[in-house]
């Protein structure tokens, strides 16, 4: 079943705690036994008061004195175990909690583009708090409390059958009732919880994809709109969950039942049998203790089964990220890269994304160290798709990709993308302080690593000029900046990682012609010595590239130098005069950087 199958996966993720575990596992054993001896020690002493007036008084002092003394070690041994059990199952649960999200975490970073953008990363976030919250949740209720009713259950409740087997099947009758009763309800709720789960994801995504989106929901006024969605997601939640609520609350009601059909059950049989001399007193008092012990803990367990069972659609998500393998998986005997010369050439590469047709076809290009190469073409001909395939986001269906000879795929991931920098169209800052954010690109970087880089990037003066110069925070996504503050805080970024091998995707398609001149002159900075890929609509910005690309429908259908592809009066001429014209009848204005 795969309610146990998650179950156990989830236990097995305690492996490096494995000594702990077992350590609570014999504490578990010892409160089963503690706990199974106190209703065995008050029969004891019910027989002793029952048969006093026929004995002499010492001798019914004195068992009755030992029974206390062996109830007294049975209590303060059963609170220091208590006490161990409590701290240690804390202590491990809490532990492998963290160490799991930190699992998860660096699990879904090291994840290709192509899982992220078929992944919302409000359910990603979703799946790794709640799943760490349901594993936590169940180490910590099954150590403290459900191991020692399970050893109960699987040690002790046979012992009752030594003790009074007539008695015992009562006892054993009441636990074939719960079991029998809970995976049937586990059978009729299983699927139906599934669903809820599922809404649930739903209603994590569609909150996250509202909020990320917050200036376009007031700037379309559609506040009420996703006020709606969000609420019909919530009320499918409901209209799925109470089912599975009403079945488990008739669980209680049998259990109820069955437990106090047990306990008259023991006292008739019991009377019964005391009449003909085949049970004392005592043994009945002992097991009306062990009905009352035992169906306190079979009420929890049904619990705890309840809670389990909802929680396992969340578990199972959890585990599905944790088992996604890579679409570009590193290969074992993968080589370091070292500092690469910078020397890339793609040898007829074709790409496509998993059921579609070819992205690119048939694509050769050869880029000596230092060169500057330009990629142009209308949207969607394939000129990002080929840089990604140079950072190993994807894998090639054809052909091959080296770095100094190197094939990219027999290379680490880390080492390959350390040897290429890159400045996006955004420029992707984290919600961190200025000099945080430039230390993703070398984090041992001091001070004056730091200030040349903003220097040649045209960064430093607007940076003193901040409230708190370096440690200013930019906010979410860089919102407190600038596009042109921010973009030039990208290429100090790159200046600081320093790579053989650089990539501009649409640098400065978002700014300003006034803004674009003063990053242009970063960019040159930062080109200086680097094989370079420039992707640009822009045509003014490849201008002075060694060798232009143009791509069309996935394939280099011109290539050359801005004069000589304007001479040869094709395709990238076209686009040439195209932007030309576009400038003469259009008067852009203005956009402060």
């Amino acid at each position: 079943m795969a309610f146990l199958r998650v179950y156990a996966r989830v236990l097995g993720l305690l492996g490096p705690d494995r000594w702990i575990a077992m350590g609570l596992a014999l504490a578990a054993l010892a409160l089963a036994g503690l706990q199974f001896l106190e209703p065995v020690l008050f029969g004891r002493v019910v027989d002793i008061l029952s048969v006093a007036d026929r004995l002499p008084r010492e001798e019914v002092w004195a068992q009755a004195i030992n029974l206390l003394l062996v109830w007294a070690a049975v209590g303060v041994t059963g609170i220091g175990a208590n006490v161990a059990v409590s701290l240690l199952s804390d202590r491990m649960a809490h532990r492998n909690r963290l160490s799991v999200m930190n699992r998860y975490f660096q699990h879904v970073l090291a994840m290709p583009l192509s899982f992220h953008g078929d992944t919302q990363s409000g359910r990603l976030m979703k799946v790794m708090l709640v799943g760490a919250d349901h594993l936590f949740s169940i180490w910590l209720n099954f150590f403290r409390e459900h191991l020692t009713t399970f050893i109960g259950l699987v040690v002790l409740l046979p012992m009752t059958l030594l003790m009074n087997w007539r008695l015992g099947l009562v006892l054993v009758a009441l636990v074939v009732v719960f079991a029998a009763v809970s995976a049937w309800v586990i059978s009729k709720t299983w699927e139906a919880q599934e669903r809820v789960e599922a809404f649930q994801t739903d209603l994590a995504g569609t909150a996250q994809d509202a909020l990320t989106n917050v200036v376009v929901v007031q700037s379309f006024t559609r506040l009420r709109s996703e006020s709606n969605r969000f609420g019909d997601i919530m009320r499918r939640v409901l209209d799925h969950q109470f089912p599975v609520l009403n079945w488990w609350a008739v669980v209680s009601v049998l259990t109820r039942a069955a437990s106090t059909l047990a306990v008259i059950a023991i006292f008739l049989l019991g009377t019964f049998l005391h009449i003909r001399g085949q049970a004392s007193v005592g043994e009945i008092v002992s097991f009306m203790g062990f009905a009352n012990l035992l169906i306190g803990r079979l009420e929890g367990a049904v619990a705890f089964v309840s809670s389990l069972l909802m929680r396992v659609p969340a578990l199972q998500d959890f585990f599905t990220v944790l088992d996604t393998r890579s679409s570009v998986p590193e290969k074992p005997d993968a080589v370091a890269l070292p500092r690469a010369a910078g020397h890339v050439t793609f040898e007829h590469v074709a790409f496509g994304y998993p059921g579609g047709g070819l992205i690119l076809k048939d694509v050769s290009l050869e880029a000596p160290p230092g060169k500057t190469v330009a990629l142009v073409g209308q949207t969607g001909a394939g000129k990002s798709t080929g840089m990604s395939l140079l950072q190993r986001l994807w894998d090639p269906v054809q052909g091959r990709i080296t770095i100094d000879g190197h094939d990219i795929r027999d290379v680490s991931l880390e080492s390959l993308r350390a040897n290429i920098g890159v400045v996006f169209q955004d420029a992707m800052l984290f919600n961190r302080t200025i000099r945080e954010n430039l230390l993703v690109g070398r984090p041992d970087a001091t001070q004056e690593d730091i200030e040349h880089a903003c220097r040649m990037a045209e960064a430093h003066d607007f940076i003193i000029r901040q409230p708190r110069g370096y440690e200013t925070p930019v906010g979410e996504r860089g919102t407190a900046l600038s596009g042109g503050q921010k973009q030039r805080l990208a290429i100090a970024r790159a200046l600081l990682k320093d790579p053989p091998v650089l990539i501009l995707d649409e640098a400065t398609s978002a700014l300003d012609t006034a803004t674009e001149a003063r990053v242009q002159r970063a960019l040159k900075a930062l080109m200086q010595g680097r094989t370079t890929f420039i992707i640009a609509h822009r045509l003014s910005t490849v201008r002075d590239a060694d060798e232009i690309l143009v791509f069309e429908q996935g394939i280099i259908a011109e290539r050359g130098t801005f004069e000589e592809l304007v001479a040869l009066g094709g395709r990238f001429a076209d686009l040439v005069r195209t932007q030309l014209q576009g400038t003469e009848t259009r008067k852009e204005p203005a956009v402060v950087a």
